[in-house]
């Protein structure tokens, strides 16, 4: 996993400040169940990372929590994704 973009405010299709964190294929199986069972009382939205990010956002995407509203006119149909981020095998705490 790795943390990305820190949002204190909405940007693009999201309607509240957020963080962006990337994973690898390999962990989807374990790392979502455990934020099932751990998210407490965040929304969080896990969508793939296309070419296609209006459907990646509305179509595709997982909601655990309580899903939140999005703005999906924000994204264009053609426009390129989020540049993927480069997956973290060795993370560590920043102290």
């Amino acid at each position: 996993m790795r943390l990305g973009s820190w949002r204190d405010e909405p940007v693009g299709p999201h309607q509240q400040a957020m963080v962006q964190v990337s994973f690898a294929n390999e962990i989807f199986a374990t790392l979502v169940p455990s934020l099932m069972l751990n998210h407490g009382s965040l929304s969080i939205l896990i969508h793939p990372n296309t070419t296609n990010p209006k459907r990646d956002h509305t179509v595709d995407p997982i909601w655990i929590g309580r899903a939140l509203g999005g703005h999906g006119e924000e994204l264009g149909e053609e426009d390129e994704a989020e540049g993927a981020l480069e997956v973290n095998t060795e993370p560590t705490l920043g102290v």
